[in-house]
C-alpha cells in the first residue's frame, strides 16, 4: 500500500482508536503471511518498517515528503514518487535507513514538482490493472508481488519462484495501458536457494543477473532490472 492509500485508510480507522489501527495491521500481516511465500515474522517486519518510515517522513515535513511512497518487501525499501529538491531525495533515503528492519534501499524518487490528484490517480489505476493481470495469470503467484507505479513506470517487488516466472510477470505488466517501463526489484527464489560453489561467496539477488546491478563501488545505488 502506498503513502496516499495508507493515509486514507488511517483516516477511516482513527475514530476507532489507536488499538484498532494496530489490530487491523496485525491481522492483515497474519492473513497475507498465510498466502505468501514468507514467514509471519517477515510480513510483520515489512509492515512495521513501512509504517515507521512513512511516519518519520511525514513528521519531518508533510510538504516536502507528502508525495513520497514507501514499499517494503523482505527488508528491501523502495522509495518512489517525487520531491522538489535533490537534498530532499537524499534525506528521504537517510530516513529510510534509520529503520532497524531495513536491509537495503532502492531510491527511485524523482526531482519534480507536485503531480497533483489526477497524476496520482492514473498511477493507482495502472497498479490496479497490473495486479489484475498478475492475478489472472496461471504462471505467476500474484500474492508474492508488490506493485508500485510512478508516472507510468511500474516497479515490481517480492519473490519469484523462477526467472521464467519473473519474466512472465514483467511481460504481463508491460502490456497494461499507460505503462512506459517495468522495473524489477524482485528476488528470485531459485537463485537464493541454489548452493554456492566452494570457492565463491553467494550474494543475495533481487534481479535475474545480480552482480551488474549492484555496481562495483561501495556507495553504488541499488539498481533494478528494466524490461
Amino acid at each position: 500500500m502506498n503513502l496516499r492509500l495508507a493515509a486514507a485508510a488511517l483516516a477511516l480507522v482513527l475514530p476507532l482508536g489507536g488499538c484498532a489501527v494496530a489490530a487491523v495491521g496485525a491481522a492483515s500481516a497474519v492473513g497475507l503471511a498465510a498466502a505468501k511465500d514468507k514467514t509471519l515474522g517477515e510480513s510483520v517486519d515489512d509492515t512495521t518498517a513501512s509504517t515507521e518510515i512513512k511516519t518519520k517522513l511525514l513528521a519531518e515535513s508533510l510538504n516536502r515528503f507528502g508525495e513520497v511512497d514507501v514499499e517494503v518487501n523482505n527488508g528491501l525499501v523502495l522509495l518512489s514518487g517525487r520531491v522538489d529538491d535533490p537534498t530532499d531525495r537524499v534525506q528521504a533515503e537517510g530516513i529510510a535507513w534509520t529503520s532497524t528492519r531495513v536491509m537495503d534501499v532502492a531510491n527511485e524518487i524523482k526531482i519534480e514538482p507536485a503531480g497533483g490528484f489526477m497524476a496520482n490517480m492514473s498511477d493507482e489505476l495502472i497498479s490496479s490493472r497490473v495486479r489484475a493481470r498478475l492475478i489472472g495469470s496461471s504462471t505467476v503467484k500474484s500474492l508474492n508481488y508488490n506493485i508500485e507505479t510512478y508516472d507510468g513506470v511500474v516497479y515490481l517487488m517480492g519473490t519469484a519462484r523462477t526467472a521464467d516466472e519473473l519474466k512472465r510477470a514483467a511481460e504481463e505488466a508491460s502490456v497494461v495501458g499507460g505503462v512506459r517501463q517495468v522495473v524489477s526489484y524482485v528476488r528470485i527464489r531459485e537463485l537464493v536457494q541454489r548452493p554456492a560453489a566452494p570457492t565463491t561467496q553467494a550474494a543475495p539477488s533481487y534481479n535475474p543477473t545480480p552482480s551488474p546491478t549492484y555496481g562495483t563501488e561501495s556507495d553504488a545505488e541499488l539498481l533494478g532490472v528494466s524490461y
